[in-house]
This record gives structure tokens, sequence and C-alpha cells, in this order.
């Protein structure tokens, strides 16, 4: 896969890219970034990439000019792709659009700046709009960061283990069941019996009833999004009953 990023501040995306799992993805050829400057297509000898608002009010927008140059200039050295603006007005990610977008070729990721970008280039140039949270960043980067984190995880190979993505959490809709290692006890506290039992169906049910309760416990929202056959739904009443009973 190949992600290319607009950005004022390329070396954000460069310098993340070379840690963890992007790092790895990269090195074995499975993920290539690039990046592109809205600076180098300006027109002026400034580097000017932003102005005033139409209709007054605080901050800058990011010019129509630059942005579209940039984007163009991406857009032409490569297959084609979809051109993703991270913007808290967007869709929010959730997991099933990042298995989604890892089963594209290639990404183009814009980050706007300022008070964001001028309407025209949403307009003119962008297939999607894609926000990480209800809430406001100083920049686009971070965004785009957490989107292709997202995306990489999931790229056949990416992982050391292959099973990996598989149980992470919102992978089948649920919250990630609790995990422990050693010590076998700290401060009092056991890891759970059935876990170093060595039973692996019991460990399997065990797993799946604790992503179920701890679903129900805090996300009951993605319950609702879920049909429940007849053992998880058997799961969930032994571990609210268990929950009731221990509270």
């Amino acid at each position: 896969m190949r992600i290319d990023v607009v950005t004022l501040f390329p070396e954000m995306i460069r310098e993340q890219v070379r840690y963890g799992i992007q790092g790895r993805a990269i090195q074995k050829g499975l993920l290539q970034v690039a990046t592109w400057n809205p600076r180098d297509y300006t027109l002026d000898r400034h580097g000017s990439v932003d102005d005033r608002p139409y209709g007054g009010g605080p901050g800058m927008v990011m010019q129509v000019q630059p942005l579209r140059d940039a984007l163009h200039a991406a857009c032409a050295d490569g297959d084609p792709a979809p051109v993703i603006y991270l913007s808290p007005q967007g869709r929010r990610l959730d997991q099933a659009r990042a298995r989604q977008l890892a089963g594209q070729q290639r990404l183009i990721l814009l980050a706007g700046r300022y008070e964001g970008i001028d309407e025209r280039v949403i307009d003119l140039e962008v297939d999607e709009e894609l926000s990480i949270g209800d809430y406001v960043l100083s920049g686009g980067e971070l965004p785009a960061l957490v989107v292709m984190d997202a995306v990489t995880r999931l790229l056949p190979g990416a992982l050391g283990d292959a099973d990996s993505a598989g149980q992470d959490s919102f992978m089948d809709g649920l919250l990630d069941y609790p995990h422990y290692t050693r010590p076998e006890e700290i401060n009092g506290m056991q890891v759970p019996d059935v876990l170093a039992g060595g039973h692996h169906a019991e460990i399997r049910r065990w797993r799946h009833k604790q992503a179920l309760g701890r679903t129900w416990l805090r996300r009951p929202d993605l319950l609702d999004a879920l049909q429940l056959d007849a053992e998880q739904q058997v799961l969930l009443d032994e571990f609210i009953s268990e929950y009731k009973a221990g509270n």
C-alpha cells in the first residue's frame, strides 16, 4: 500500500512513520509513504498558503491554489486514489472503515491547518472527509497518523503475529478482553485461574464472555448494533449475573 500525505509539516509524518508497526511495514516493503508540502506549490516569493477569511472572523484559511496544485502533483505520481480530508466535520473513523481503507492500493490524505481549508478545495478535490473524534486539533497531521496506523496494522504481514489484528477491539464489534502477563500475583491481585489452567476451550470461552461483558459495561451502544447468537447471549447473561453478584 502507498499513502500520500499533503501537509505543511511533512517532517511530522516522516519522523513518526519510522517507528513501530509502520516502520516495520515500510522496511518489509508493505507500505510506502510520500509527503507533499503545499508551500512548494505557491506562486509568490513569500510562500503564502493562507489568507484572511471572507466575512471576517479569527484565524486564517488555507488557500485553494497551493492545496490543489499539491494534490494534483500527488495524484499524478501514481495510481488513482481517493483523496481523504481529515476534518472534525467528517464521518468518524471506526474499525470497519479502517478495514475498508486497508483494502485500497493507495490513499491520499489531506491535512489542513489554521481555521481550515477553502471549501472549494473540498468541493473540487476531496472524495471523503474523515474524523477521528468529536474534538478539534491544531491540524490534520495527528489524525492522518492515526488513520495510517489503524490501516497499516491491518495489512497482511504487518504484524508479527497474524492473529493479533483479528483479536483487536472492534474487529468483531466488541471491545477487547482483559490481558495479563507474569508475574501471576501483584499486590494480592491474581491472574484469573482459567488463564493459568491451560484449557484452551475454557480460555476462549472466558475471553469471549469478558469481551461481551466489557462492551456491555463500557460501550452498550456497540451491543445495540449487534445481533447476538444464542451462545453469546448465554455468555453475556452469565457475565451480567456475576457482575451484579459481585457489586
